[in-house]
């Protein structure tokens, strides 16, 4: 087994369960009595009453969209529980979102054991190459890396000239940033006749990594890895080692995958949207769904670590699409498969025909008899406003893709 940062990642699943369910419980009763939005949401919830991970499901997920609508009619949309001075540091992303940096005092987004998995130590100076201006990505692996006992060297995305000069004076041997922000200051280092040789290891996020990038630093001999986080939550998920398992789910963090469009868990394997329950007193944030896809691996990580884990990011859960002038989301479609027992899994696909709009809705059903066609298409048109063709599929046929509106019209342009 590999060393892990904090040793509770090498802890039994029951006892890894337990502390959540607790750590759940307390952040239920902080929410419940200290936050204005949260004390409605919460009016009929006992947190008592939760006696298992799983009762959590109950509660209905917080949409990042939804965030970015309420929080203009009051500070932080009403989540937080404390006034807005208690945060020491506050961010305005992109969406527009507020952002608090969370109350522990150190590594707030709890970004360590994903610089300590990637082999990030003490004898490391370390390039952040992540903004340190408006959004919190840089002080968030600044924080984590002092924490492990690097040196830090603020780098930011400042003049790729400079920062070849700062690589060879400072004899950095660690970068934290983007997957492609290294490869252009490595290749502008060739460009100049001053290689960079010095650099060992990689923490990268915020962007996707392509094989050929990725293929790139393993010929300079870098040892890669990647982190999935946000600015609201922090670390989310980490790689340990070979990319096809995945990433570690981080520990003081529940992560659940969903049904797009619902609040509904789906089985590990599936592919859904990532949901993720974090613990910061001041904000709480509970059941907020992230707007990605993955889907839960359910063997156990060759590293050591007990967690479950994550097969990546696999797109964007938001698939809003605009059908014949109308907006139609995955909430709507998920309305249908409520008022429709037997259906088994569904999805609105938009085509393109002869230059006009056309939709089909397609249907896993258990009867699949085609009495059920009328029946379905009405409330089709109810729920999306929209008529569209229905066709029932076998079970099990739909792709696992997290997808439940297909807009091949995309696909069609070249987007």
């Amino acid at each position: 087994m590999n060393a892990v940062f904090d040793k509770r990642e090498s802890q039994s699943e029951e006892s890894r369960n337990l502390y959540l369910l607790e750590a759940l419980r307390r952040q239920l009763v902080n929410a419940k009595s200290s936050s204005a939005y949260w004390s409605k949401i919460l009016k009929e919830v006992e947190p008592d009453d939760f006696t298992s991970l799983e009762d959590i499901a109950q509660l209905p997920v917080l949409r990042k969209s939804e965030l970015i609508e309420i929080q203009p009619q009051d500070y932080l949309g009403g989540l937080a529980t404390a006034d807005r001075t208690a945060s020491k540091r506050i961010f305005f992303s992109p969406g527009p979102l507020i952002e608090p940096q969370p109350m522990a005092a150190a590594d707030p987004w709890r970004m360590a054991p994903a610089l300590f998995s990637a082999g990030f130590g003490p004898e490391d100076i370390v390039a952040n190459c992540f903004s340190y201006h408006i959004t919190p990505a840089g002080f968030m692996f600044d924080a984590a890396a002092q924490k492990i006992g690097c040196t830090v060297f603020p780098a930011g995305v400042q003049n790729v000239d400079m920062l070849v000069e700062a690589f060879h004076r400072l004899e950095i041997t660690a970068y934290a940033g983007t997957p492609d922000f290294l490869k252009i200051i490595l290749e502008k280092a060739d460009d100049l006749g001053r290689p960079i040789t010095g650099i060992q290891k990689a923490m990268v996020s915020g962007g996707p990594l392509f094989p050929d990038v990725k293929a790139y630093y393993e010929a300079r001999g870098i040892e890669l890895r990647q982190s999935y986080g946000t600015a609201e939550l922090g670390l989310i998920a980490f790689e340990t080692g070979n990319a096809s398992e995945g990433m570690v789910i981080a520990e003081d963090c529940i992560v659940e995958i969903v049904r797009p469009g619902s609040n509904i868990p789906v089985s590990d394997g599936e592919v859904g949207e990532v949901v993720v329950t974090t613990f910061d007193p001041h904000y709480p944030l509970i059941r907020f769904g992230t707007g990605d896809l993955s889907a839960i691996m359910s063997s156990a990580s060759s590293c050591g670590r007990t967690n479950r884990r994550l097969k990546g990011w696999l797109g964007r859960a938001d698939q809003t699409a605009k059908v014949k002038g109308m907006f139609v989301h995955p909430q709507q479609v998920e309305n249908v498969i409520k008022r429709l027992p037997g259906i088994l899994k569904a999805r609105l696909q938009v085509e393109s025909l002869d230059g006009r709009d056309a939709m089909t809705f397609l249907c896993e059903h258990e009867e699949r008899s085609e009495n059920l066609i009328p029946e379905i298409s009405e409330i089709v048109k109810a729920e999306c406003r929209v008529r569209g063709n229905v066709v029932l599929v076998a079970p099990n046929s739909l792709p696992n893709d997290g997808k439940v509106i297909d807009d091949q019209r995309i696909a069609g342009i070249g987007i």
